[in-house]
């Protein structure tokens, strides 16, 4: 089984596919206005489990998830790649570089993904708020609980136009795939995977908003100097897709002039 994906030919098929994951109730669209920024790149843009047309596709843990990403890279041949996530696509692609057999990953961007909680308290305190919400999608109009997802401290920069908007678009998927998916990789189910990333034999970069504290505090905790996205909140490349690739096109290019 291979996860649902958009793959696109660049004009450099030397070059390593860029790999784009999106984040918890999103999908593949989420990095079209991105992606057109780099045209020179072969690229993937999945969907996964439980999200856009993979909504009919469940996984029960990251294992599980990472899986269904080697799997699909397989599918379209792509042997050498980076991995560029957002927030759940982060956390997917960190777990997938710290497994062993991730020889065809050249680099990794996150962009406001956790590395995992350091301890067993604070992952049983995540499991049952998680819980809570996969609940809540069980049993509520979706609506009304992505009305109150995108209250939480994370999104706390959004003003009620850009709420809206995200509401009417997440409004589109699936509840009971969302909720699979979101118990399957809490963040209380997630390893603590610092002390491998900080030891990663390729190129890491963390991507963040300047407005989301949360997230800068914790790109300095992993020893990064996070690339601060202008104007922006947690969903950066979403809220300024133009800076987002103007910050990203110069650590690719350095990567283009050191291919031979």
């Amino acid at each position: 089984m291979i996860l649902h994906a958009v793959y696109r030919e660049g004009r450099y098929a030397h070059l390593p596919c860029l790999v784009w994951l999106h984040g918890f109730l999103g999908s593949q669209q989420e990095w079209e206005d991105v992606s057109g920024h780099f045209n020179d790149w072969p690229q993937l843009r999945i969907d996964l489990p439980g999200h856009g047309k993979s909504a009919d596709i469940t996984a029960d843990s990251f294992a599980q998830v990472d899986k269904l990403l080697r799997a699909t890279l397989l599918s379209y041949n792509i042997l050498n790649y980076w991995l560029i996530g957002y927030s759940l696509g982060g956390r997917v692609g960190m777990y997938h570089a710290c497994q062993e057999g991730s020889t065809g990953l050249c680099g990794l961007v996150v962009e406001g993904s956790h590395p995992g909680l350091v301890d067993e308290n604070s992952r049983r305190e995540r499991q049952v708020n998680d819980h809570h919400w996969v609940q809540r999608l069980l049993n509520e109009p979706l609506k009304n609980v992505l009305n109150d997802w995108y209250q939480q401290a994370v999104f706390q920069t959004l003003n009620n136009q850009q709420r809206d908007a995200l509401v009417a678009v997440r409004c589109e998927n699936n509840a009971v795939s969302l909720a699979a998916m979101l118990m399957a990789t809490s963040l209380g189910n997630q390893p603590d995977l610092r002390a491998v990333l900080k030891q990663l034999p390729l190129p890491f970069y963390y991507f963040c908003g300047e407005r989301d504290e949360k997230f800068r505090a914790i790109a300095q905790s992993l020893g990064l100097s996070p690339h601060l996205i202008t104007g922006a909140g947690h969903n950066a490349h979403r809220e300024n897709p133009g800076e987002f690739s103007a910050c990203l096109s110069p650590l690719l290019r350095k990567l283009i002039e050191e291919i031979p």
